[in-house]
Parts: C-alpha cells; structure tokens; sequence
C-alpha cells in the first residue's frame, strides 16, 4: 500500500508514467493500473493538494485487497491439506519454488506459487527457519573430543602403472585444539579405516576419549541415536584403546563441523598442485603438511592461537597413553557356510566343521590367519593364504572322508586281506608311478562294501582268467551274479553245432563218369586241329 500510495504522489505531482516508471523501478502496466481508479475519481495531475494519508485511505477503498489478508486467503485451505509434507520439504532444504511444483504436478494442487509463498510466510515460518538455525558448542575440554570423516581429495595417475585412481583423505581433528591429522588413502575399506585410526593415534601420540565418526559402513554397522552397532574390527580397536565411539547422526554434518569445515582447507592448501610418485610419498607429505603448515597457522577459533601450540600444551598430556601392546589390524566378514564347508573370505575358501553347513558365522582375518566364529565362539583357525582353497579333511563327516583317506598302502593291504586274486589286480594297478590310477583301485574295493569280501575274490579271479580285470568288468560280474558261473570248455568249432552225414550222404547227389580212353583221346585232339571253317560246313547231328 506505501508503493502505490507513493506511485499516486508522484502522478498527481505532474510526472509522466515513464518517468514514474524510471524513478521506482516499476513497470508502466502497474503504474496505468494503480493510476486508473484515481483518472476514474476525477484526480487530474497538478490538481489541489493531497496529503499522503488521504491518499493512504483512498488506497485502502480502491485496493481492499492489499490491507485485509483475509480476502487473499481462499487458496490456503489447500495448502493446509498438504502441512506435513511442506513442513518436510522444507526442512529438507527444499525450494519454495520446487514444493509448489510437486504440490502441483503430484498432488493437484492449483494455486499460484505466489500464493504458496504467502502461505509459508504466513504459516510456516518458523518451521522454515527452525532448521536453520545453529547452535554454536563451547570446545570440549582438552584430550576428551576427536571428530572423524572421509573427504574426497580428487584423482592421482600413478607413474608407474599409468592407472587413475580416486584418492580420498582420512581426517582426525582434536576438538579443543584443532589439531589434525590427515592420511590419503586409495580404498575406504575396514582394513584402511582401522589402520588410519591406528596411525593417528600414533601421530598424536595417545587416544582421545571420545571419537565422533561418519556412519561408514567400515565403521557403523547399524546408525543410532541412542544405540548405534559398530562392527566388529572398529569395536575391537575401540577396546584396544580404551576410547568411546560415539557416531554423528546419519545426515547431520553439524554434528562433527570442526572436521567437515577442514576439508576444503586440505584440498586447497596441501592436495591442488601437487605431484607425488607413489601412495607412500604422499602420505609422508601430509604429515610434514600436518606439522609444519596446518599446525602453525593462526585459527580463528583459538583467537589466533596456532593448534599445534594448543596441542603441545593443553591438550597432548591428556591424551590416553598408547597401550603398550600393538593393535593387531582385522577384518571382520560375515559368511554362511556352504555344502562343501567352506567359506569365504577374501579370494579363499576356508573349511569349517560340517556340523555348520547352511549357518552364519563370522571371520576374523589377520595378517597371518583366519578365525571363524559361531555365536562368538572360535570354531576353527586356518593359516590365511593368497587365493586357492585350505581345507582341512577333518571337517567332513566320517563317512565322507574315508573315500579320500584309502591311500595306495591301504589299498594294497585291504586287497591282500580280501583273497590273492584281488591283491594281484590292485598291485598291477598301484604299480610304479600309478597314482593316477588309486581311484580305480578304491572304487574295486569299495565293491566289497556292496557285495562281499568271498564274491569280490571270485570275481577278481574270473576277471583275471578272462584277461580284462577291470573295474567295469568286476563289477559287471558282481551285478550279474556270474562270480560262480564256470564257462564251457572250447570245442574248436566257435561254438556251432555239428551236422554229420558220414561218406554215403556226402557223395550221394555226384554223377559218375567214365574213364577216358586212348581212342576218346585222339579224336579230341583231332577235333581240336580242326579249321574253324570246316567245323561250321558241318550239319548238325540228328
């Protein structure tokens, strides 16, 4: 209402709606349109004088809609349908502009965006603002408080390989001095997680009380308030040092700020620019950057103190002191146990008792073995190995190894005990270099087993005699019940019966003819010497 009456003052005072316009900054079309209700009241420019509050009060009678918010309220109840959801929305950090979009798009909502803002303004202002708002914690007392957090530094080629990798720095801030400790790391894994916990404990040289980490699965299992479940490997170095893990809230980066606000100052100051040839260079040189350069700048929190000063002298002595014993770095792993008892960890197979095939259990891994619990019970440690299968025939069942334990010596023992016949196959089949042969050997006797130690005897020797003591052969005369069957003696024929009919059937179907005689003789030589043509003058015989 103070806009309009004042674009009324200056019309009324002789001025052009386009130097109006110009003056405040407002469009022409709003100017003609304040400006039309008084043209239409008879006001000409350059008429007697008005005061500002008798414009005011004309206003009021020709825009009633500016002072009473009621009139401009008759969207709202669709906005109040919808209260919950704006009020997460906004605490979300979500625009004004995008919850009227999705009230629209998604929930049918039809009411301006200007009316949307109207609403919050007038409704939900305090929510809007609520989360917003933050509460600046005095520092904890000295050695009590460390934050932690993951932040991203950007990508390295390594030299020697050529291959690109994503480098991320582990962070530790000592919360009353601002004393930190910074560790590039390739892998955000369990092993780095704990080993960087294990180097900032020895760069500070002791343990805070307590530490604040992120919910990284390498730490937190299960995010909580009140109770939150850390795994295994952080869990065990928490009690190694003696420190409370006291995780930040999942999506509440003000819970650990003095950590979070480092993190531009890492990239920045020490990571952009650089080169390093190897992981191992650059960690050094955080170090050197963590002493030398970050621990002697003036911090505006300390009211211009340098942290490591601070450090030095307030906070290092109340430190917990580093246990005398290293801490042994773990992995932690949760596998289920397969029909083969095996499990899995890392790129190895690892045997466990068959009692638990089908069952959870949890591995430790060390640098040197691997332990298995069940319900935190060890069941069974391995040496740890680089890739292949450790399996240890004692965690079959009985009658599954015993297929694998009948050794050549046993073979041959178990043969002679059945009968000679037996032992001889099996020692031609053991003989020399035959290993490759065993599992035929084991598979003959395990036919004892089916059958009995006298048929497999028989068998053994029937096979023999026929030439082909084979495992197929043996257990094909076995299967048949053939062990007691003497084969007939050869007869010479092949087998086929004999068809005798003595001399006189043999020769009864010849003709019999008679002697040739010396006369016979010579006409025959005769007719041969005969001309081709004479024979054919010839007549034929009657």
């Amino acid at each position: 209402m103070i806009d309009i009456t004042e674009i009324l003052v200056h019309w009324y005072a002789g001025r052009s709606q386009h130097d109006v316009a110009g003056s405040l900054g407002v469009n022409r079309k709003t100017i003609s349109r304040y400006v039309e209700p008084a043209i239409a009241a008879g006001f000409v420019p350059g008429g007697p004088p008005v005061s500002e509050a008798q414009w005011a009060a004309l206003v009021k009678d020709w825009f009633p809609y500016l002072t009473d918010t009621r009139l401009r309220q008759v969207t709202w109840p669709d906005f109040d349908k919808h209260r919950e959801y704006i009020v997460e929305m906004l605490r979300a950090g979500v625009s004004k502009a995008t919850i009227h979009q999705r009230l629209r798009d998604e929930r049918g909502v039809t009411a301006s965006v200007a009316s949307f803002k109207r609403y919050v303004a007038a409704n939900l202002a305090e929510d809007a603002v609520r989360e917003k708002v933050t509460v600046l914690r005095p520092d904890p007392d000295p050695g009590f408080e460390a934050q932690i957090d993951y932040g991203m530094l950007g990508s390295w080629t390594d030299p020697r390989t050529g291959a690109s990798h994503r480098m991320w720095a582990f962070v530790m801030v000592l919360s009353h001095s601002r004393h930190m400790f910074v560790r590039p790391v390739v892998s955000m894994d369990q092993a780095s997680w704990t080993a960087s916990h294990v180097e900032a404990f020895a760069f500070f040289g002791g343990a805070p009380a307590r530490l604040v980490p992120d919910n990284l699965k390498t730490g937190v299992d299960k995010p909580d308030l009140y109770d939150p479940k850390l795994n295994r490997a952080y869990a065990e170095l928490a009690v190694h040092y003696g420190v409370l893990v006291d995780p930040a809230r999942a999506r509440k980066p003000k819970d650990k700020p003095r950590v979070e606000r480092q993190m531009p100052y890492i990239r920045d100051s020490w990571w952009k620019g650089r080169e390093f040839a190897s992981v191992a260079e650059m960690q050094a040189s955080a170090l050197h950057w963590c002493r030398e350069v970050a621990g002697v700048r003036r911090h505006r929190s300390l009211d211009g103190r340098m942290p490591a000063k601070v450090f030095d002298e307030v906070e290092a002595g109340t430190l917990i002191p580093l246990p005398d014993r290293a801490f042994t770095l773990a992995e932690w792993s949760r596998a289920k146990v397969g029909p083969d008892v095996h499990v899995k960890c890392g790129k190895v197979l690892y045997s466990v008792p068959w009692k638990l095939v089908g069952q959870h259990v949890d591995v430790r891994a060390t640098a040197t073995m691997v332990q298995v619990f069940h319900h935190g019970e060890l069941v069974k440690t391995h040496v740890r190995a680089e890739s292949g299968r450790r399996t240890d025939v004692a965690d079959y069942p009985p009658e599954k190894i015993a297929f694998s334990m009948r050794t050549p010596a046993w073979c041959r023992e178990r043969a002679e005990r059945t009968g000679p016949a037996t032992a001889a196959i099996i020692a031609e089949l053991l003989e020399g270099e035959a290993l490759h042969r065993l599992r035929s050997a084991q598979a003959i006797l395990a036919l004892a087993g089916k059958h009995t130690d006298a048929r497999l005897e028989a068998a053994c020797r029937k096979a023999a005699a026929a030439g082909d003591p084979s495992y197929r052969t043996i257990r094909n005369i076995l299967v048949h019940g053939l062990e007691d069957i003497e084969p007939e003696r050869p007869t010479g024929d092949g087998g086929a019966p004999a068809f005798l009919h003595g001399p006189t059937q043999l020769f009864a179907d010849v003709i019999a003819f008679p002697a040739p005689t010396v006369e016979t003789t010579h006409a025959a030589n005769a007719d041969q010497r005969r001309e081709p043509g004479d024979h054919e003058q010839q007549e034929p015989a009657s």
